[in-house]
Parts: structure tokens; C-alpha cells; sequence
């Protein structure tokens, strides 16, 4: 007894030794399923011996108190009931035609949203005045809600951003990485990286187009940084001084392309070792026999769809002979067959790894894909918004499942596309090739994300990753003033030379001129 006394004093202050060592990191997430991917790293780093404070907003849905980290919270221009309802109608609002302004308007609402909550945080003396005292190393934030990267500057601390793309491509503009529209398909257009010439066409347009819209819905930005900061400067140029950018995807999964020294490719983050079932799942998927089962959900934010859809589902569903697990938390619909199983909330990726599971319908969350990549399982996918439509497409692009439109599609359409999925061996071939793939790696993107945090914490950044790009001026930048002067040296050595030859042809002509007059005198 007193030796393991004695051996758990010893532990006790080995511990305490490396917490004492440990930094001390600021973590500005968004709620919602983005605050997912960041959870793990936040959780790995606190085991780590680091003191994590999230600075989240008062009112939200997923981020909740934890004893890996402090919350400090900041008030925000809605309610509870608000996200509520606005969460609850998602899955409605995806499932009918939606015009293009109507779309813009909600993005418009959304950024508007994020806006008034920076103000609301920036505005908050007490809470500013203890992130000021507490000196943090870092600030590891989602670039989605701008305000932590003014945060950031504001203490003048690094920071790093874990984020699977942002609107118009800003984190390539931020990071000045190439970004051609020749072979780069920007979101929402649906296109893969071998276009035809009409793509091409459309996809520089969307290019063009997303450039300016973002410039409208961040430019309210402009005044709040001039103000908080005392500075000139735009989002953009805020985001260039990211010192890390934690991309939630690899070449698996996306299109081969150009990226920046400090853009880490983290995609499969939150692929873990699956657990044990529940006694209560593990009997659902035992009795499924030798058909196995079918994991279906539309993701954490939806929670119900339109009863005619569900019933649409519902029957397609029921022509499989496998146990279909849905994840639903709305009204059953009255015609769910008896191979169904609604419940609340199952554990995806454990029983995604599970040797019964032939198919995963999905809406094409990062998440979700991912999982279904570690774990081979083919895929259905129905995107609903977002880049989910584009998650799909490279999916079905590498033959590892098939899209449906989730307004279009029909009960058949559904049952032929599933009986697909799980009957061709050639899904089941590519999903299993892409798997491989994807675990053939040195690092898991977890520890990997995790390193790269501290690696900002321990340097105080990482500006040997930062390219000389970012102080060149467009011009400079591509080279014209170079070109023009290369230009005018050509143009003018071409003048010189045609005015030389110009003269030489007059003075020969002269000369010749002279030699003749005589002769012609003689002759007379």
C-alpha cells in the first residue's frame, strides 16, 4: 500500500508537470455541425496538458460545457427558439424549389447574423478585457464567423483555421493560392475536374460572380475592423494572416490542385476506432441475418422532412430485404415497413464499421462522406444544401455511390439506386479502393491537426510558411509591369532598328543617285 501511495504521488505530479507545460489556446468555433470536426482536436489537445478556453455564443445548440475546456459565452441578437425553429424548418426548406434570390437572401441572413454577433462580442468590455489578461498562445478558430480572426488580431496572437472551403473560394484568395477555373470546379456548380468547354465557360462566370457577391456580404466588416481595430483593412486581408489553414479533406476524396505550404489537408479527422455496440443496436443488427443492414441519415441538422417525401423513402426503403436503421426524429410515416427502425440518434461511425453494413444513405455531409470512405461502405447520397452537392459529385465521380435530387426523385428511383448500391459489386470495389487509399498514411489527420496547433502555440505562428505573394501588389504579382517593360524594350529595339534600316535605304539610295548623274552627263 504505501508504495502504490508513494507511485500515485509520483503520477499525480508528473501530471502536473505537464499541464504546467502545456500553452494556452483561445478556440472561437460556430454551433452546428461544424463545431463537430473542431470538438475532437479541442478534447486531444486538453489531453495534451493545454488549457482550452471556447468562446462560443450564449445561445446555440450543440457546443455545450465540457470538462476539457472553459466556456466563456457572448450574447447574441436571437433566441433559442429561433435556432429552434430555424433548425426544425431546414429540412422542409430543402425539399422544395427554392429560387436563386431566395437562396441569396438566407446567405444575406445568415452573414447578417454572424455580423451582429461580432458586434455584440467586440462590444463586450468585460469579456474583452479578460481576453487580454489571460495571454493566450493562439487562436484556433473557424474562419466561417470572421469575428475570431479580428479577435486574433486584436491580441496579436496567431492563428489557426480548420474549414472545408469558404464562400468564393476566399481561403484560396486569402492564402494566394492558384486557383485556375480551367480544371478547378468552384462549389455549387456541380462540375468535376474535366470539364468541357461550356463548363469551363460557366465556371469561370460562377467564379467571377461569387467574387463580387462576397465582396457585398463582407464588406459591413470594412467599418466594424476600422473601428475595433484602428486600422484600414478587409476580411480578406485579415484572413491572408492565418497562420495555418486545417483543410477538412485530401486528394481521396477532392480534386487533385495547387495548395499553399501552410494549407494542411486534415480530411478524415473524424474517422475514429469504432466502440463497441449497445446491447440494443447490436441486437437490431444480429437479427438483420445474412442481408445485413442500411444506415441511413440526413445529418444533426435536419430532424424531420415533408411527410409525403418520408413516405416516398419510407416505400422505397421497404423494397430491400436488409434492416434499414434511419435516423428521424419526425412523425413516422404511416406507411414505414416492418425492416425500418427509426430512432433519435444512432452511433454512425461504429455502425458503419460494422462487417453487416452494405449501404449508407446520406446527405453528403464532410462527416458523413468520410466516414463512409474510412469504413468502405458505398454510398446514396441526397444533398440538401450547402456543399453537400458537391461532396456528392466527387463521390459518384469516383464511382463509389450515386446521387439522387432529392426534389425529383421518386420512391422508384430511390429503390432502383439503392438495390444498386448494394447489389453491383463495382460500388462496393471503388469504396473499398478509396478506403485503402485513405488509411495508407503516415499520421492519422487527428494527430496531425493537433500537431500543427501546437506547432503555431510553441513558434508564435509559422511565418516561414507565409510566400513572399502577399507583399507584391496585383501587378506585381502577375508580373505586368516585368511584361510591360519587356514589351517597350522589344518595341523600341524594333523602332530602332526599322529607323536604321530606314536611314541605311535613304543614304544607299542617295549615294546611288550621285553615281549616276555623272555617267548620264558624259553620255550627252
Amino acid at each position: 500500500p504505501g508504495f502504490t501511495s508513494f507511485a500515485s504521488y509520483i503520477v499525480f505530479f508528473l501530471l502536473l508537470g505537464t499541464f504546467s507545460e502545456g500553452g494556452k489556446l483561445l478556440v472561437v468555433p460556430i454551433d452546428g455541425s461544424h463545431w463537430l470536426s473542431m470538438r475532437p482536436v479541442v478534447e486531444r489537445l486538453r489531453q495534451r496538458g493545454h488549457t482550452i478556453v471556447v468562446l462560443a455564443p450564449e445561445i446555440n445548440l450543440r457546443i455545450d460545457s465540457s470538462v476539457h475546456y472553459t466556456m466563456k459565452t457572448y450574447s447574441v441578437p436571437y433566441t433559442k427558439e429561433y435556432v429552434e425553429g430555424e433548425f426544425n424548418k431546414l429540412g422542409h426548406r430543402s425539399f422544395r424549389p427554392q429560387p436563386f434570390l431566395e437562396k441569396f437572401s438566407k446567405m444575406v441572413n445568415i452573414t447578417t447574423m454572424f455580423f451582429d454577433s461580432c458586434k455584440r462580442l467586440l462590444s463586450d468590455k468585460e469579456l474583452n478585457e479578460y481576453l487580454e489578461e489571460s495571454k493566450f498562445d493562439a487562436v484556433f478558430m473557424d474562419p466561417y464567423f470572421p469575428c475570431g480572426q479580428i479577435i486574433a488580431e486584436h491580441l496579436s496572437l496567431p492563428s489557426v483555421y480548420l474549414v472545408r472551403g469558404l464562400p468564393c473560394s476566399l481561403d484560396f484568395h486569402a492564402t494566394l493560392c492558384p486557383n485556375p477555373p480551367s480544371y478547378v470546379p468552384r462549389f455549387f456548380t456541380g462540375y468535376t475536374d474535366h470539364m468541357t468547354f461550356l463548363q469551363r465557360a460557366g465556371n469561370l462566370i460562377a467564379s467571377l460572380s461569387s467574387s463580387l457577391a462576397c465582396s457585398l456580404l463582407y464588406s459591413p466588416y470594412d467599418h466594424l475592423i476600422k473601428e475595433f481595430l484602428q486600422q484600414e483593412a478587409t476580411v480578406l486581408e485579415l484572413f491572408s494572416h492565418a497562420s495555418i489553414w486545417l483543410m477538412k479533406y485530401d486528394f481521396v476524396f477532392e480534386y487533385p490542385r495547387p495548395l499553399m505550404p501552410n494549407m494542411v489537408l486534415i480530411g478524415g479527422i473524424s474517422c475514429t476506432q469504432e466502440k463497441p455496440l449497445s446491447q440494443e443496436f447490436e441486437a437490431i443488427v444480429n437479427a438483420s441475418g445474412e442481408h445485413g443492414i442500411v444506415v441511413f441519415s440526413l445529418g444533426s441538422m435536419v430532424s424531420e422532412i415533408p411527410m409525403k417525401k418520408a413516405e416516398e423513402i419510407a416505400d422505397a426503403l421497404g423494397s430491400v430485404p436488409q434492416t434499414v436503421l434511419w435516423r428521424y426524429t419526425g412523425k413516422a410515416p404511416s406507411n414505414l415497413p416492418k425492416n425500418v427502425k427509426l430512432v433519435k440518434w444512432l452511433p454512425q461511425n461504429d455502425l458503419l464499421a460494422h462487417p453487416k453494413t452494405r449501404a449508407f444513405i446520406t446527405h453528403g455531409g464532410s462527416h458523413g462522406v468520410y466516414e463512409g470512405i474510412c469504413n468502405a461502405v458505398p454510398m446514396l447520397l441526397m444533398p440538401l444544401f450547402g456543399d453537400q452537392m458537391d461532396n456528392a459529385k466527387r463521390v459518384e465521380s469516383r464511382g463509389a455511390g450515386l446521387t439522387l435530387n432529392i426534389l425529383q426523385m421518386t420512391s422508384k428511383d430511390i429503390s432502383t439506386a439503392l438495390n444498386a448500391i448494394i447489389n453491383d459489386k463495382k460500388y462496393k470495389q471503388n469504396i473499398k479502393r478509396l478506403s485503402d487509399l485513405h488509411l495508407d498514411r503516415p499520421i492519422h489527420p487527428l494527430d496531425l491537426a493537433v500537431h500543427w496547433v501546437e506547432f503555431v502555440m510553441r513558434h508564435k505562428g509559422a511565418p516561414h510558411l507565409r510566400p513572399a505573394a502577399h507583399d507584391l501588389n496585383w501587378i506585381q504579382y502577375h508580373s505586368l509591369d516585368v511584361i510591360a517593360f519587356l514589351l517597350a524594350v522589344v518595341f523600341l529595339s524594333l523602332f530602332i532598328s526599322l529607323k536604321c534600316c530606314l536611314c541605311c535605304c535613304r543614304r544607299f539610295c542617295c549615294k546611288k543617285g550621285r553615281t549616276r548623274k555623272p555617267t548620264k552627263s558624259k553620255s550627252h
